[in-house]
This record gives structure tokens, sequence and C-alpha cells, in this order.
């Protein structure tokens, strides 16, 4: 009687654990479940976002297609529960667009890319070595000023931002405040064109000087540390808009700086899920695998140099999406496999 005991007890056993293994090994904790993302209207974060898409398939949730949303748009929709997550978070730099009482209802989940939303100045990196540049305010001597002065009208040509981004305004703050209206002239042509322009001229080895963010194709093709280096601004004099994240406008390890920590005069902003409360405490296996995503830098810039060379198309990102998940097999089968634990 004993031993049919044992032996019914260890079948049962390797009957749970195979149950176990096979729930663990391609189970679909999202079966039945409807999901409603939505994603940011610039495209640097396509990529991600269809990453992200893809995994919730793979989980087996039914995932719609994305709405393009603005920002504080989107801040009011999830808490309200209209959409239920982005990639497209950028905190603190998003945090002044949270609706009151954002975090009862939503929440911040995991690091897309910690201190990936970088933005700053770069200078050429054989014109800041031959002209010792460490800062805008090298840009008041008259020797830098005639070098990187394309138009002759005795200010250095800054590629910057066209009306209305939120980068010109800043632009335009640190001339007042570091008082280089009379030294920069901030180019607020059209970006990708002027940013081509920049790239050509380098490449005929002329002086590049430019406002860039990451993630973005420019930095992969003009690469920090090689190609092109950060600058400081003179000293750390935020706006209003940027009191918040003060602290962060200062920054060290970062790659391809003239100094360490440097002073990028922008708030450096870590790139997030953000979700809704309800949905992830519904779909664990959701909320775990936003948790645990994350990219280099480097791959969202080179992924985002393709779409600026034409590879654009929904289908191309797509495609993207398989190839980078052929690439990296393992590290996809290790988040999908630790998303359907937290479901079990």
């Amino acid at each position: 009687m004993l031993k049919k005991i044992v032996v019914g007890i260890s079948l049962t056993a390797i009957i749970f654990t195979g149950a176990v293994l096979a729930q663990a090994d391609g189970h679909k904790p999202g079966a039945g479940v409807k999901v409603k993302p939505a994603r940011a209207t610039w495209n640097t974060g396509f990529f991600q976002e269809a990453l992200v898409r893809r995994g919730l398939g793979e989980l087996g949730y039914d995932v719609n297609k994305p709405k393009d949303l603005q920002n504080p748009i989107f801040y009011k929709t999830v808490s309200l529960g209209d959409v239920d997550y982005w990639t497209n978070g950028w905190f603190p730099n998003h945090d002044g667009q949270l609706p009151k009482g954002f975090y009862d209802k939503a929440e911040k989940v995991g690091y897309v890319v910690k201190a990936g939303g970088l933005q700053g100045y770069l200078v050429s990196k054989k014109h800041v070595e031959e002209f010792n540049i460490k800062s805008l305010d090298d840009f008041k001597r008259d020797e830098v000023k005639k070098a990187f002065d394309k138009n002759n009208d005795g200010k250095a040509d800054l590629t910057a931002c066209p009306p209305g981004w939120g980068c010109e305004q800043v632009i335009a703050h640190h001339m007042k405040v570091y008082d280089l209206d009379d030294h920069i002239n901030p180019v607020k042509a059209a970006y990708e064109a002027g940013m081509a322009s920049t790239l050509a001229e380098f490449k005929d080895g002329e002086p590049a000087f430019f406002y860039t963010w990451a993630p973005n194709w420019t930095i992969f093709k003009l690469k920090p540390g090689t190609d092109v280096m950060w600058i400081n601004v003179p000293e750390i004099m935020p706006k209003e808009s940027q009191m918040a994240g003060k602290d962060r406008m200062e920054v060290g390890g970062i790659e391809g700086a003239v100094s360490d920590p440097v002073k990028l005069g922008f708030v450096v902003s870590d790139i997030q899920v953000v979700a809704n409360k309800k949905f992830t405490a519904e779909n664990p296996a959701a909320r775990k695998f936003f948790e645990i995503f994350n990219l280099p830098l480097s791959t969202i810039n080179e992924q985002n140099t393709k779409m600026n060379e034409g590879e654009k198309s929904q289908k191309d990102i797509e495609r993207h999406v398989d190839e980078w998940i052929a690439k990296n097999q393992d590290t996809w089968n290790s988040w999908l496999e630790e998303a359907r634990k937290a479901a079990m």
C-alpha cells in the first residue's frame, strides 16, 4: 500500500513538473486580453514600441495598432484607462506634462534606456582639439567664430531646432543668459535638412556645430568620441520649466564628452514604459515584460539611422524588429520566460 502511495506521489510530481515546464515554455498568459497601446508622435521611438508590442503578442495578448498621441494627451488618456501603455516616457522631462493625480492611476515601469534621453551641443572633434573648445563660451573667441561662420555674418552657425520645438526655446534661453546672441547664429531650418548639410560639411573636413538629442540617427552617423564631442554650457542656468530636473543637467559618464561630468544645459531623461495601473495589476506578465525590456542607446541610434535613410514604413520597422530578435534570440527568450513566470 505504501509503495503505491509513493509511486502515486512520484507520478503526480512528474506530471506537475511537466505541466509547469510546459506552461513556462510557450505559455500564453495574455490569451483573450485585448491591449490598447499608444506611441509618441516622434519616430525615434517607433522601434521600441514595435518590439514591446511584438513581445506582448508572443505572450498571447491581442495588441491593437498603437494610437499616436501627443505627450499631454497620452498621459491624461492612460490615467483614464483609454489606452494601456506606451514606451515613450521621458522623465523628468515629461514631469510637467502629467495631469493632477496621475500616479494614482498610472505608473512608470522599468527603463527602456536609463539616462538615454540626452540633449546638447556637439562639435567636430578635430576642431574641438584645434581650438581647445570646452563650452559655448569658446564661441565668443574671434578665431572660433570665424572657423564656424558659414554665411559670413560674423557669427558661428549652429544647426539648431525649427520654430515651435521645445529645444528651440531652450537654445534661445541659452543665447540670452550666456550672452551669445552676438556670437552664435542658431539656424532654424528643417532639422533633417540642416543635419544632412552638416554631415556633408563634416565629411569634407569642415567644422560641425549642432544641437541634437538621443536616441537619434545623428550620433550614429557622427559618433561622440570619434567624430564629434559633447561640449559644456558655461554654467547651469535652467529655464523655469527645467528647474525640477536641474540636478540632471550636469551628468557624468557620457561617452565622447569634453569633460566628465559635462554640463549639457538640457535635462537628461530616463526613457521608460508608462502604463495604466489597473492594466498592470491584472496582467503581471505584461508588467514584467515592461520591467525587464531594455535596449542599448546605440541599438536605437542604429535603427533610427535606417529610418533616416528611407526604411521608415511600418513594414520596414517590423522587419527591423525581426532582425533584432533573430540577432538577440537568447535575450528575447529570457524576457518572455521571465514574463511567463510572473503570471504563474
